[in-house]
């Protein structure tokens, strides 16, 4: 890993730069859709401003380029890369449900190397270097401890029981019931920001995340394995912004989720 500034004085600069964006995002909950992406998806003219604004300031302040959900940016397998999601949960956040954010990570040959999520409608800002600590609002948080699925609240990804692509509908119906039986527990947040952060902090015991895309998924793998929680794509293998998914856990709850996940996928291959 080689980067242009120390870890630490970089995380400072993201730091400072979503705080001065983080007015302007509370000012804009409500915004109408602006941009149609496809079937159910929009942006809003504050994503794009957001992105344009972030996106400009980071690279003049690091010398570091953006990629951004909007307006794309460099290959992220290799090289150092900010990743940007200017508004998580987009839905939410137009509905008026304080259950959106900023995602912001740096990646570094693939892995991020620091993550930030902030969650201005809550006054909740998560910040992670690798290594660790997890901190919410500037206090560091105590490693997650291990604990069971039983009694833990996961995060459960995007569900249409119709919907194809490389996971379809139908298996996440399948095992939306099978983790069920295990858990009764279970959370649609629409927000994978959200998941993560919740599931770094320790509030969700881990969480489903059926999305590839990297803007999603890789601040909250930072904060996750920061706080010391296990991090694999839902097959088992080790995170990477290649990943076309993430399961994401609290150690224990982990090995468990991952059982189930496999279990479900083995049922619907049967069928």
């Amino acid at each position: 890993m080689s980067l242009p500034d120390d870890p630490a004085v970089l995380l400072a600069t993201a730091i400072e730069l979503l705080d001065s964006v983080s007015d302007r995002f509370v000012e804009g909950v409500g915004a109408p859709s602006a941009v149609r992406k496809g079937y159910d998806d929009f942006a809003t003219e504050l994503d794009l401003e957001l992105e344009r604004t972030l996106s400009e300031e980071l690279l003049r302040r690091t010398g570091i380029e953006v990629h951004g959900e909007e307006f794309g940016g460099p290959d992220l397998a290799s090289g150092t890369s900010w990743v940007l999601d200017p508004i998580d949960g987009t839905y939410n956040y137009s509905a008026g449900l304080p259950l959106a954010g900023m995602l912001l990570a740096l990646v570094s040959d693939g892995q991020p190397v620091l993550g930030l999520t902030w969650l201005p409608l809550l006054g909740e800002r998560y910040t992670a270097m690798v290594g660790g600590p997890l901190l919410r609002n500037g206090e560091a948080l105590p490693p997650l401890e291990s604990r069971t699925l039983a009694t833990s609240m996961i995060g459960f990804g995007a569900f249409n029981v119709d919907s194809r692509g490389v996971i379809p509908g139908e298996y996440r119906h399948q095992l939306l019931g099978t983790l069920s039986r295990v858990s009764s527990r279970l959370r649609m947040h629409g927000s994978t920001g959200v998941d993560l952060a919740f599931t770094a902090a320790g509030v969700l015991g881990g969480a489903v995340v059926f999305g590839h895309h990297p803007w999603d998924n890789a601040a909250g793998v930072a904060l996750v394995r920061a706080a010391g929680g296990v991090v694999t794509d839902l097959k088992g293998a080790p995170w990477t912004v290649a990943s076309r998914s993430v399961l994401a856990a609290a150690p224990g709850v982990h090995e468990e989720l991952l059982r189930v996940v496999l279990a479900a996928e083995l049922e619907g291959e049967s069928r």
